[in-house]
């Protein structure tokens, strides 16, 4: 839904399961109107798209794409991003690092992207932008020495490449701007600001500008216009905060560089606070966040570098001494406090000051994807969770 005439805001469908197409529009038919009606009676109400590579490829059978469409209109429903980052099932087994396969690498993944773009560019309304959110290129430990993560970065950079042929070519016939969103993450290949930095200026912008020359056949300062409109970063609120970086700083930071933000996740991580008197009930109320499903990095700052312990068992298993701890757990947005934990709730608040400041993107899409994975006490029926987040959003921005 639009926002101040500014923002187009929505949440993630990757809250629903979507193993197939058939139980991803099962799940939108239940969830989403009911939703609308509560938080957009009287307006068109926008998605954040997830869809998995198999209901992607079902999709396009058939009638399947025709009939969605349809029920997108009859309920004045619209999509203007999609979350193309989880390619299998993401929910009800184990995810963990595999959220990060097929990476870009793969062939398997550049074709997933394309056909995402293809299917955003006939879902999208006329006149507006669209976007798609993707993995940080690979997961850093499947490349255990300095060479295979230069080699694994060389190649995304290609099929990096290959997407802003696509778009730019989908720009030409339709008219209709798509741009790929890349979403840092700890352990990701790509983990933070600086990451990214160096991404764009040892990696994608040499090797894209050689491909577009080529295969494209665009002068030098055309190609590297092409990157920067095409290729852009998705700032997910919760892994910002994990990296310790203040939003003021970071959106400076892509700003000077020329790197463009495509979307903001609205998300909050888990933040733990040492108080002595209280350490036993801490990670006692910690340990209730300990599930099989996803990956939880946890981080922590230490002589103003950022370490990060793979998972959250790894912490519960130590139980050393800290005065901080940050983990990878998307945690309710409208919450501050959870019994003796807290979250990064402040982080968001400080991004809709700068958005207020300066509207560095116009798509923002809540992603709390770990309803079902949630503590027994912070459960709560889904759609009034969903609709909480989003009222709490609209009335802050």
């Amino acid at each position: 839904m639009k926002i101040k005439d500014t923002f187009q805001l929505s949440y993630c469908t990757n809250i629903h399961p979507g193993a197939n197409w058939e139980q991803t529009f099962d799940s939108l038919r239940k969830y989403v109107p009911g939703i609308k009606a509560q938080v957009a009676r009287e307006t068109s109400f926008g998605l954040g798209l997830r869809l998995s590579n198999k209901a992607s490829e079902e999709l396009n059978e058939g009638e399947n794409l025709t009939e969605f469409k349809e029920w997108l209109t009859t309920h004045d429903l619209y999509v203007f991003t999609m979350n193309g980052f989880p390619y299998g099932n993401f929910h009800d087994e184990r995810v963990k690092d595999m959220v990060h396969a097929p990476d870009w690498t793969t062939t398997d993944r550049l074709v997933y992207t394309q056909r995402l773009f293809e299917q955003l560019s006939q879902l999208l309304p006329e006149g507006m932008s669209g976007g798609i959110s993707t993995s940080p290129i690979s997961y850093k430990y499947w490349h255990d020495t300095e060479d295979l993560k230069d080699k694994a970065l060389k190649k995304g950079a290609q099929q990096l490449a290959e997407i802003v042929l696509q778009l730019r070519e989908i720009e030409s016939k339709t008219g209709q701007y798509l741009h790929l969103d890349i979403e840092p993450e700890p352990d990701g290949l790509l983990e933070n600001s600086e990451e990214m930095l160096a991404f764009f200026e040892t990696y994608l912008r040499p090797i894209a500008v050689k491909i577009l020359q080529d295969k494209g056949t665009l002068p030098k300062e055309k190609a590297i216009d092409c990157i920067k409109r095409y290729i852009t970063v998705c700032y997910d609120i919760c892994h910002f905060s994990l990296a310790y970086e203040e939003p003021i700083h970071t959106f400076k930071k892509f700003e000077d560089a020329g790197i463009n933000i495509g979307k903001i996740q609205v998300s909050a991580a888990l933040k733990i606070l040492y108080q002595a008197e209280n350490e036993s009930t801490i990670w006692d109320a910690l340990t209730k966040f300990d599930e099989p499903t996803y990956l939880h990095q946890v981080t922590e700052l230490v002589d103003g570098k950022v370490k990060i312990y793979n998972d959250l068992p790894i912490v519960l298993k130590e139980r050393k001494k800290f005065s901080e701890l940050r983990a990878h757990f998307h945690v309710p947005i409208f919450l501050e406090k959870f019994d003796e934990l807290f979250s990064t709730q402040d982080h968001i608040l400080k991004v809709i000051k700068e958005l207020k400041k300066s509207p560095v993107t116009e798509h923002l899409e809540i992603e709390t994807y770990t309803w079902d994975v949630l503590p027994k006490a912070l459960k709560r029926e889904l759609s009034d969770s969903i609709v909480r987040e989003i009222e709490w959003l609209k009335n802050r921005l």
